[in-house]
């Protein structure tokens, strides 16, 4: 095949990465959503990996894959038969990039939202968008943090804020029992909840065999300007429990602010310190 057929801008933006090797040799990353794949897909990747690089697909830390060993000149015929199979390219550089997730409260008993659907839409509207930087989304179903939302350009967490209804209380304790806050003591006969202590995680409510524990209100709460590397800051809780129109009002609106304040190869959190919390907050939140 001949190399020119090969554009620049599907190997640099579209997650070709050389290797060490002196040969041109490239792992070349695909595009992953919340570390889903169906059985079509992974037949796909097995066959080409086995065809056109050595018969290993490696699994990055944010749930995305790479085949390696893959020569310059077969790299084209690889992403072609990938699509043909439903695996669809990555991308890196200064552009969004895969969105990691939990399982969420489709399998996991303990999660709060739909993280899946939450990474889909997500994925759907900003992968590899152009940013002065790139930036990292994860989204995860409930306050155990599985996903580390903390540590992403924006996080999604899932939350659920209890109340107690009093009449419909035994006072067995279970609910203390199981609360990772400390934010309830139950003790002769009555029961004190400390709403400043509670994380919003909801183990109460599905504990209770009473239903004296109820939501009072479900969402999303949203972190940002976190990352690892190599000066690793973890993020800031932006805003708790919002509705799913208000969070993807305020992805838009981060991004927004973003391309506007960010410096060349500035990450967000850096942006957002730079600039001022206060001032990303009335832009964000107006």
């Amino acid at each position: 095949m001949d190399e020119k057929t090969i554009s620049y801008d599907r190997i640099k933006q579209g997650g070709f990465l050389r290797q060490r090797q002196k040969e041109d040799l490239f792992s070349i990353r695909l595009r992953v959503v919340g570390g889903q794949l169906n059985a079509d897909q992974l037949r796909t990747l097995a066959d080409a990996s086995e065809k056109y690089g050595r018969g290993e697909v490696h699994i990055t830390s944010r749930q995305g894959l790479e085949v390696s060993y893959v020569s310059l000149e077969d790299a084209e015929d690889l992403l072609d038969e990938l699509e043909e199979g439903g695996v669809r390219q990555g991308t890196c550089g200064p552009r969004v990039r895969g969105v990691v997730a939990c399982q969420g409260n489709l399998i996991c008993p303990r999660g709060l939202i739909d993280a899946q659907d939450i990474a889909k839409k997500i994925d759907e509207n900003y992968f590899a968008m152009e940013l002065p930087s790139k930036f990292k989304f994860a989204v995860t179903g409930c306050p155990a943090s599985c996903m580390k939302p903390q540590e992403n350009d924006l996080g999604v967490m899932g939350g659920l804020e209890p109340e107690w209804v009093e009449e419909q209380c035994s006072y067995c304790g279970l609910c203390q029992m199981a609360c990772p806050a400390d934010a309830i003591k139950v003790e002769n006969g009555t029961l004190h909840y400390e709403r400043d202590k509670c994380i919003l995680c909801g183990q109460c409510q599905m504990i209770c065999p009473k239903e004296a524990w109820v939501s009072s209100r479900e969402g999303y709460t949203v972190y940002v300007g976190g990352k690892v590397g190599r000066n690793p800051r973890l993020g800031i809780r932006l805003v708790e429990l919002v509705d799913e129109n208000t969070l993807f009002r305020i992805i838009e609106r981060s991004l927004e602010f973003f391309k506007k304040e960010a410096t060349s190869g500035e990450r967000f959190g850096d942006t957002i310190r730079r600039v001022g919390l206060e001032k990303f907050k009335a832009f964000v939140l107006e």
